[in-house]
């Protein structure tokens, strides 16, 4: 407990988000803390707190306002921020996170209002230690890290980039249970090629295009070397890199220190346990699908990887596995003649004479030829390709399939390759649908069906609680895949083929403990976090996973 002498006092204390309480300080507190006069005299309680806060909340006129009102309650009492969210968490967590943190970020240097986090921009790089020595608390478990060139679906935004490791380690505290405290976002500002940003008068970001090439990936090294140094126990999470550079990062780095890539390893996560609960409602095995992904990018590699180990893990051989994928980007099937792919594309290359009939006269083949071709029975967007999921596609595909997979996953809303009112109707109620952004249950033949939003959110604050619980050094392949599996064991599909195939959000927080334990005990078999029974481990996760209330300073006043 916080002893009365190390706490700061009247106006430092209510100015400090982590230990202020606001009206809820009690009168013991008050007079020995220098508080009185400073706060109306009623004590209020935390509860109290958060029904008057979500009042002020109602009266925003939109979202973005709501989202704001929301980052100055951080900002100003972290506590009560907290308490709000868990307390209408299925209404605020589009508002904190997506898909409204995409408008916060293109209003960042508008909306900016007090210091959050850390800005490393190019011009200070000889610099790095010392701006990490800098940062507003000593100990950190967890550091979410920008470039800001790839945001969402709304591409780059520069420094305002930065709504995103902000909003993404709001739900590592409120769903994971990581302290607020010990979370630390992060952007790397190499400028923008954003010329909207450039542009704008107010725009808070270095004012220079995108440092690219050698020298940006020199940069990226200064700054991974100065969190060895400084913070070599920390989980780093890359957050929104381009495709060209958030693969060869995480490369590079996973086997130096506690990291990983959220858009390449949650994303994958997230989709492979919204398959396993849609493929049991189908009652076709994971190993007997065949995949149709739309996307080829860092976030869609990186879902075939996973659904391929798990493929391995049912029984097929690498060989088997990779010819039930059928990739297309946005030059149209990847094949074994193209001469413009990565090497972890060309892994999905399907063999050109396997396909060769295929392609009638044109250069490439398109999605709605792949539909036709295959027994398409799952499909899988990562694309930000709008509208991409057409209706004679989803017609072609559901002509085959009875109950047909559908996950349109881009977001924002703006970018999603179907609705789910669209794809509902098209396949006469029949799709299994996951999306990447929020949508309302479908009303369709008498009953509302729900839809499942498979987005990360249901894996990284579960991988922040497993692996500080655990105690974990590194992040390795057969943790993501635990950790989506775990998730698949909670779709409430496997009870009820009506429901959705993901948890309800309200439920997050228990489903998060259960992934982290999963996530604990792979840890511990790859050997990257010391052993422990099962039980030890589940006190553990249950001891890490703070939960929002108010520290009682009473006893360190009188102490």
């Amino acid at each position: 407990m916080t002893r009365h002498a190390e706490l700061p006092r009247g106006m430092d204390l209510l100015n400090c988000q982590g230990l202020n309480k606001g009206t809820a300080f009690t009168d013991a507190e008050r007079a020995a803390l220098g508080l009185q006069g400073l706060l109306p005299p009623h004590v209020e309680t935390l509860d109290e707190q958060s029904v008057r806060a979500y009042e002020a909340y109602q009266r925003k006129g939109d979202d973005l306002e709501r989202h704001v009102y929301l980052r100055a309650l951080q900002d100003t009492n972290e506590v009560l921020f907290y308490r709000l969210l868990l307390d209408h968490i299925e209404e605020m967590t589009p508002i904190v996170y997506t898909p409204v943190v995409g408008q916060a970020c293109q209003q960042f240097s508008h909306i900016y209002r007090r210091p959050r986090g850390l800005f490393i921009s190019y011009p200070l790089r000889d610099s790095i230690p010392a701006l990490l020595r800098a940062r507003p608390n000593r100990d950190i478990d967890v550091i979410v890290v920008t470039d800001g060139e790839r945001i969402l679906g709304i591409g780059d935004q520069g420094v305002g980039g930065l709504g995103i490791p902000i909003g993404k380690l709001a739900l590592y505290s409120l769903i994971g249970g990581i302290r607020p405290e010990r979370t630390l976002p992060i952007v790397l500002d190499v400028g923008t090629n954003n010329t909207e940003r450039l542009k704008d008068p107010e725009y808070l970001g270095w004012r220079h295009e995108r440092v690219t090439g050698q020298a940006y990936f020199d940069f990226v090294d200064q700054f991974v070397q100065a969190v060895k140094q400084e913070l070599p126990t920390t989980c780093l999470h890359w957050e929104d890199f381009a495709t060209p550079h958030a693969r060869p990062i995480l490369d590079r780095y996973r086997d130096q220190l506690l990291t990983y890539n959220d858009d390449i390893q949650s994303t994958a996560a997230v989709a492979l346990g919204a398959v396993l609960g849609a493929v049991k409602v189908t009652g076709t095995p994971l190993k007997e699908q065949q995949i149709v992904m739309l996307g080829a990018g860092s976030a869609g590699i990186g879902v075939a990887d996973l659904l391929r180990a798990a493929m391995r893990d049912a029984g097929l051989s690498d060989e088997e596995a990779r010819r039930r994928f059928w990739i297309v980007d946005k030059d149209g099937l990847l094949h074994s003649a193209r001469t413009d792919l990565t090497p972890e594309q060309r892994v999905y290359a399907q063999p050109r004479e396997r396909v060769a009939a295929w392609f009638s006269g044109r250069n490439g083949i398109a999605l709605a030829d792949v539909v036709a071709k295959t027994e398409a029975s799952v499909l899988i967007g990562l694309s930000t390709a709008r509208g991409a999921f057409t209706e004679p596609i989803v017609r072609e595909m559901a002509r085959k399939v009875t109950r047909p997979i559908i996950f349109p996953l881009s977001n924002p809303t703006s970018k999603s390759e179907a609705t789910a009112d669209d794809l509902i109707r098209w396949t006469d109620g029949r799709a299994l649908v996951a999306t990447g952004s929020p949508f309302a249950p479908v009303a369709y033949g008498g009953r509302d069906i729900p839809i499942a939003q498979s987005n990360n959110v249901y894996i990284f604050p579960a991988m922040g609680l497993g692996i500080v619980a655990a105690g974990a050094r590194r992040v390795t392949d057969a943790m993501i895949l635990a950790a989506g599996r775990a998730l698949g064991e909670k779709s409430p599909a496997l009870a009820d083929p009506s429901a959705s195939l993901l948890p309800r959000v309200r439920d997050l927080r228990d489903v998060a403990a259960h992934i982290a334990i999963a996530i604990g005990r792979q840890a511990q078999r790859d050997g990257v976090a010391p052993q422990t029974s099962d039980a030890e481990l589940r006190e553990l996760v249950a001891a890490t996973q703070w939960t929002p209330a108010y520290p009682s300073f009473a006893l360190s006043v009188v102490a």
